[in-house]
């Protein structure tokens, strides 16, 4: 199942050090330039999703849903993860095809190719 395959991804890039969780370290990871896709999860507050993707408009990072909060949690080895950057273009660009090939409600925000 590919959400196995995205979950596990995740994981993977948690324990190679390229995951930044939780809304202040994901906007200093956005800010900074380092941040290469935002996951947020699907049951976030519509006014937290809303802030995370204008920030990601206009820093112009890709924004995506997926999952709940339990699940990035879970794949992060936290307990409840309601956003987090991929700060690694490889592990950015293979969870990215996954989502588009896999959720058709999943969106990126900003619309442009990266």
């Amino acid at each position: 199942m590919k959400q196995d395959k995205i979950l596990s991804l995740l994981g993977l890039a948690q324990r190679a050090g390229k995951i930044k969780s939780g809304n202040f370290t994901v906007e200093q990871s956005v800010k900074g330039g380092k941040a290469q896709l935002v996951l947020t999860a699907g049951d976030t507050s519509d006014a937290s999703k809303k802030n995370i993707r204008d920030m990601c408009s206009y820093y112009e990072v890709e924004c995506m849903e997926y999952s709940v909060k339990e699940g990035l949690g879970h794949a992060l080895g936290k307990e409840f993860r309601s956003v987090l950057s991929i700060e690694d273009k490889g592990f950015a660009d293979k969870i990215k095809t996954l989502l588009s090939g896999d959720i058709k409600g999943g969106s990126a925000t900003d619309g442009k190719d990266q």
